[in-house]
């Protein structure tokens, strides 16, 4: 591992000695991978371009965050502006290394794009932007090679899980009740905190090397590599995603076909919801760790992804901001 750690260390300062002109450029690449960035796109595509895929991007960039703690706190890899003060912190992070979330996300969901998709410019685009997110990460000094490796490998894992098991399990779904449907998802949730509060235990008496520490905070981001909040934060979109589809399905399906005025308004009144639940909620409910702080993610990532895949398309139907072909099945 140290031969890695090494060899990664060397390639940063040697990436980072081009200059400073390419951390703009860097850093939109490194956007176009971020949790945030997607929490944007995912709305746009399932509200106003292709509902069938929105809610498959939902779902599979749900799956690739949670994984991506378990594997981050089971290796609990150092970043390369950790382990050497001579890689510059460009863009600080304050969890561990391996695997890269940039790299894992951009495979699992630009994949995922152009798996459904199958046109080749877009498969060639989407490929491009695989790369360089996580060459991005290289540069950026936040990532060794084998962190961004390793990433898009559990990207394409996951990749390959969906095309294989995705239809088969919608189809299985179907034939449940919503109220059963429901009852699945809260279970599923429920076993993705059992198990992420269980590795993050597991890790809990780790020790951040102290030559580690002294080089993160020259960043002035300071590493929590253990922080739950993330796990708490996938669960609860899990759920209130699923219920909020399955609520939808209940109701005939959503579609999101139209004239681009109401596709765009759409878009507009739905991020508007996003943003209170999101933004407004993470203003006001407190922050940090225990009970009562996890709880209440789990209820704000569960309204913010039931109002994705549920409030909002019910309001644009309600005001009519969908043709009446909207209301065929669509996931």
């Amino acid at each position: 591992m140290q031969t890695l750690i090494d060899f990664g260390v060397s390639l940063t300062i040697a990436l980072q000695q081009m200059g400073n002109w390419v951390i703009p450029i860097m850093n939109f690449f490194s956007q176009l991978g971020t949790e945030d960035f997607f929490f944007l796109v995912l709305p746009l595509i399932f509200w106003s371009v292709d509902s069938a895929l929105g809610i498959r991007i939902g779902f599979i960039l749900i799956v690739s965050n949670f994984f991506n703690f378990i594997f981050k706190v089971g290796f609990a890899g150092p970043r390369p502006y950790w382990v050497s003060s001579h890689v510059q912190p460009w863009w600080p992070e304050t969890t561990f290394g391996i695997p890269s979330g940039h790299a894992q996300h951009a495979m699992s969901v630009w994949g995922i794009i152009a798996v459904y998709k199958k046109q080749k410019w877009l498969t060639i685009t989407c490929a491009i932007l695989i790369f360089m997110i996580g060459f991005s990460r290289l540069v950026l000094g936040s990532h060794f090679p084998h962190d961004v490796i390793v990433g898009w490998l559990l990207g394409a894992i996951l990749l390959w899980a969906y095309i294989r098991y995705w239809d088969a399990v919608v189809a299985w779904l179907v034939g449940r009740t919503f109220i059963q449907q429901a009852g699945i998802a809260f279970l599923t949730s429920m076993v993705l905190v059992a198990l992420g509060l269980a590795v993050s235990g597991w890790r809990s008496d780790f020790q951040i090397p102290e030559s580690w520490m002294t080089n993160a905070l020259r960043s002035g981001t300071e590493p929590d590599p253990l922080d739950a909040n993330s796990v708490f934060t996938s669960a609860g979109t899990f759920f209130g995603l699923a219920v909020g589809a399955a609520w939808t399905q209940l109701r005939g399906g959503y579609q999101a076909d139209g004239p681009a005025w109401k596709r765009v308004l759409r878009y507009v009144v739905g991020l508007i919801g996003v943003l209170i639940l999101w933004q407004g909620l993470g203003a006001v409910f407190p922050r940090g760790d225990g009970l009562l702080v996890y709880s209440l993610r789990f209820l704000r990532y569960t309204l913010v992804g039931w109002w994705v895949s549920g409030g909002a398309p019910w309001i644009f139907q309600h005001f009519n901001l969908t043709t009446s072909a909207s209301r065929s099945s669509s996931i």
